[in-house]
């Protein structure tokens, strides 16, 4: 494989850029993954952000790669202990698995984002960004899973032997944005598709599919025909927001959602943002979130998508950091905005 294409199958492994420009030219026999009519979202081909930046191209990985200062970070991180989480749970409890995999425990059901247990976010199991700490829950420790908000296709949210062993041992129904369906058909899971702006109810929860500014991949000529979403979950314990992946986009992904009444809670991604030129309009750093989080209302929020897998450039713990710095920055206070690591419970206190 030569240099250029071994660069291109990197970013699409790890979710940070594949190849190609600003513009998309169409696939050949069009998308492999969703047919449906245009809309203000959807070109025929593929999924792009409104008034957004694009993903950008090879050059600025060449770039990136050429001339990032990358941090080291720990080859593992000893867990002490994992959670060990209740069957049900009568309110709202999250515990953190790692990187953008939660458990939600709200009003008696069981709700995971993003599963991911495996060793690495890549299509093989011998090389890709490794996991630097074990899973927080071990797979064995969960409780009956109900649903699964599964926010994009990228290596490090959707991990197909994960979500296999899910179906086997839990059969979840998967809520997820257009397209993704296709790509997750031979795990057996039971799938519900939704498009931005539309909404779903699973028992007494509705589900809520909406906008954020990102682009999904699983190889190099796959580039955004999967679309990329967040969710608001809304029931009679509150709202809550899960956000995989977003750039920050003049604070969009945010605005609009008061017609779904306060935001409890909020998981937020605040990590591999370094270096912003390059990654800025797919993942927003800290104190965007906490921008985000202030912008919408919410009470409380989670600080997730670091310390697990290393994407980008900096430090393990720099987010973290930077997110105390930013809390204190903008006058909020510290135990709103936490983020946590693998195995951390939060019993989130009510509005």
């Amino acid at each position: 494989m030569n240099r250029r294409n071994l660069l291109r199958s990197a970013g699409a492994l790890v979710g940070i850029t594949a190849a190609g420009g600003a513009g998309y030219a169409a696939h050949e026999g069009g998308n492999r993954y969703y047919n449906g009519p245009v809309s203000d979202h959807f070109d025929g081909v593929r999924f792009f952000n409104p008034d957004g930046a694009a993903p950008k191209g090879f050059g600025d990985l060449w770039k990136w790669r050429r001339e990032g200062e990358r941090q080291v970070w720990p080859e593992n991180i000893p867990l002490s202990a994992t959670a060990k989480p209740a069957a049900r749970v009568d309110d709202l409890t999250i515990t953190m698995v790692g990187h953008a995999t939660m458990l939600i425990q709200m009003d008696g059901l069981n709700i995971l984002t993003d599963p991911v247990w495996s060793e690495r976010a890549s299509p093989v199991s011998f090389a890709g960004p490794k996991r630097v700490i074990a899973p927080g829950i071990a797979f064995e420790d969960l409780p009956p899973i109900d649903l699964v908000l599964l926010s994009h296709c990228h290596y490090d949210h959707m991990n197909l032997q994960t979500l296999t062993r899910l179906q086997q041992t839990h059969d979840p129904l998967v809520i997820t944005p257009l397209g993704n369906d296709t790509i997750i058909k031979g795990t057996g899971l039971k799938t519900q598709v939704m498009d931005w702006g539309q909404s779903a109810s699973f028992k007494h929860t509705s589900v809520h599919c909406l906008p954020c500014h990102h682009w999904g991949a699983r190889g190099v000529k796959d580039r955004s025909m999967a679309l990329w979403a967040s969710f608001v979950l809304t029931s009679p314990k509150g709202a809550v927001m899960f956000i995989g992946d977003t750039g920050f986009d003049k604070g969009r992904p945010y605005q609009g959602l008061a017609s779904l009444g306060p935001i409890r809670m909020a998981l937020l991604p605040i990590g591999a943002y370094a270096p912003e030129w390059f990654m800025a309009d797919q993942h927003q750093n800290p104190a965007q979130a906490v921008e985000g989080f202030r912008i919408m209302g919410a009470r409380y929020a989670v600080g997730h998508h670091w310390g697990t897998i290393q994407l980008t450039d900096e430090g393990r713990n720099d987010p973290a950091i930077a997110l105390h710095q930013a809390l204190e920055a903008q006058g909020v206070e510290a135990t709103r905005f936490r983020p946590l690591q693998a195995s951390d419970v939060w019993k989130v206190p009510p509005i």
